[in-house]
C-alpha cells in the first residue's frame, strides 16, 4: 500500500489544513452574508411571501414589521371565523388582495427603491 507524500503542510501542526480550513469558513461566511442581508433577497422573498400568503401578513414579518404583520394575521383569522356570517368573505378577501397589491409593488420597485423605502424608511404599508 502506498502512502500519500504530499509534503506541502507540516504533519505536526496542520498549518496548512488550519489555514485552508479558514480561508474557506471566511469564504462562506461572507457568502451568506451576501445572501441574507442582500436587499434584492428580501425584496423577492417578501414579494413572493406577499402573493401568496399576503393574507397571512408573513411577508411584513420578513421585513420586520412586527405590528403590521400582527394586524394581517388577526384581521384574516377574524375573516375566517365570521365566514359563517358571509362578513368574513370580506375580510378575507380584502387581507388578501392587499397582500397580493404589496406582492406586486414589492417586486416592481427596483432594489434601491425598495431598500430605502421598506428596510431604511420602514414604511409600512403598500
Amino acid at each position: 500500500m502506498e502512502e500519500n507524500k504530499d509534503f506541502s503542510t507540516n504533519k505536526n501542526t496542520g498549518e496548512g489544513f488550519s489555514e485552508g480550513a479558514k480561508s474557506t469558513a471566511k469564504e462562506f461566511k461572507e457568502g451568506w452574508n451576501d445572501m441574507t442581508h442582500n436587499s434584492q433577497n428580501k425584496k423577492v422573498l417578501a414579494g413572493i411571501l406577499a402573493i401568496f400568503f399576503g393574507q397571512l401578513g408573513i411577508h411584513k414579518f420578513v421585513l420586520g414589521y412586527q405590528k403590521e404583520g400582527l394586524i394581517l394575521l388577526i384581521t384574516t383569522i377574524v375573516g375566517y371565523i365570521l365566514m359563517c356570517v358571509a362578513v368574513g368573505v370580506f375580510v378575507v378577501a380584502i387581507t388578501g388582495l392587499i397582500g397580493l397589491i404589496e406582492g406586486i409593488v414589492y417586486l416592481t420597485k427596483t432594489d434601491e427603491e425598495f431598500y430605502h423605502m421598506y428596510q431604511v424608511g420602514k414604511k409600512p404599508w403598500f
